[in-house]
């Protein structure tokens, strides 16, 4: 016993100061192979209930189960233990906790590079797919940088300016009809941007830049009649980036699942579920193909409260209970797959998907610009 004792004490004096001084995010990441390109799918108020429930409308089978590592998220924002849409996916794009409605700037409003911005500094291609206006939180955070979620039309001129390669979503309105009477989609056709309308002019695109802004805000939701849009964007989208010989960045949002937390509809989220994971399948398929491709799935934070309190799997069937119409602060899983995927099981903090994936790709951090009160960005 005393032997044991002393053990304990020796690991408690010379390891546990160790560890209490080295921050998970700056552990080496055990990879074994370097991704020369990351998908990440974001199912913005995915939690488990809603991943299980697409589950058991789907035959009880998803593509997520190609998954080997999994892990668990922290979301709390900068002075909230319940995060937003804007702080939860600037975290994931900055590496940085902020408050809610931020859009990638820190929770000081400090701007700071995000990773898709890194990956462009790098040489890589850079996309976006959306089943949302791509000036939306989500897809916002990881382009733009503006101190609300609420200035559509601020944030449509970052997009404008950033000459990401590939845009798909809505939003058209922040471009075209402005307050400010200027035509965005006019200014990024000048800078050699094709700028789209319509599905089979998307379709039909055989070169980048190009940005698709195919509805004037949001598209429907799947079960009022969208179409598979979301997965055969994912496909175009992965194969004219993987044209880039230096790689590439993708970020692709399901980001209807979050709304049917907010109407407390559980057909909304199992029909967005189901639409989400297909798109996932694709990127799965690609990584298979390819070899040189991280996928990560995960979410900015759960919607609704969401339980599974009934249902049937031989008819497919599932019966839900929500807790709120707002968001809550539970954890969401982390799913990733391809070189590096190993990195991405565990229990992290929001953050610490930014620092993996920026190790994951070698990306060299730019730091800080200015604070918003210079109007100055970086």
């Amino acid at each position: 016993m005393r032997r044991i004792l002393l053990v304990y004490s020796l690991f408690s004096f010379f390891i546990s100061p160790i560890l209490a001084q080295k921050p998970v995010g700056e552990i080496p990441l055990p990879i074994a192979k370097m991704p020369k390109n990351i998908v990440l799918l974001i199912g913005d108020g995915m939690g488990t209930s809603q991943i299980y429930a697409g589950m058991v409308a789907n035959g009880n089978i998803l593509q997520l189960e190609r998954f080997s590592f999994v892990g668990f998220s922290k979301t709390s924002s900068y002075d909230n233990l319940i995060t937003d849409s804007g702080a939860g996916a600037t975290a994931l794009s900055i590496g940085k906790k902020t408050y809610n409605g931020a859009i990638g700037v820190a929770g000081d409003t400090v701007v700071y590079e995000t990773i898709l911005e890194s990956a462009k500094a790098a040489g890589k291609a850079t996309g976006m797919v959306a089943t949302c206006a791509i000036t939306h939180a989500t897809p916002a955070s990881f382009v733009a940088h503006q101190p609300d979620r609420n200035l559509s039309e601020a944030i449509a001129e970052d997009i404008a300016k950033a000459k990401v390669d590939l845009l798909i979503g809505g939003g058209l309105q922040y471009f075209e009809e402005r307050k400010d009477g200027r035509n965005l989609v006019a200014v990024m056709e000048e800078s050699g941007i094709r700028v789209v309308r319509t599905e089979a002019d998307l379709f039909g695109i055989t070169t980048l830049p190009f940005a698709a802004l195919l509805w004037d805000k949001h598209p429907a939701p799947k079960h009022e009649g969208r179409n598979d849009i979301l997965p055969r964007a994912t496909y175009l989208a992965l194969e004219k980036l993987a044209e880039n010989e230096a790689g590439f960045f993708l970020m692709v949002e399901g980001s209807q699942i979050d709304w049917g937390g907010h109407d407390n509809n559980t057909d909304y989220i199992v029909q967005e579920m189901m639409d989400f994971d297909q798109a996932i399948g694709v990127a799965v398929d690609f990584a298979e193909r390819n070899k040189e491709t991280l996928v990560i799935v995960t979410a900015d934070h759960e919607t609704g409260g969401f339980s599974i309190n009934g249902g049937d799997l031989s008819k497919k069937t599932v019966s839900g209970k929500f807790t709120t119409g707002g968001h809550t602060a539970v954890m969401v899983p982390v799913f990733a797959f391809g070189p590096g995927a190993e990195a991405f099981s565990g229990i992290m903090d929001n953050t610490q998907l930014y620092e993996k994936m920026m190790q994951a790709l070698d990306l060299n951090r730019k730091k800080s610009a200015v604070n918003w009160k210079d109007k100055a960005k970086f």
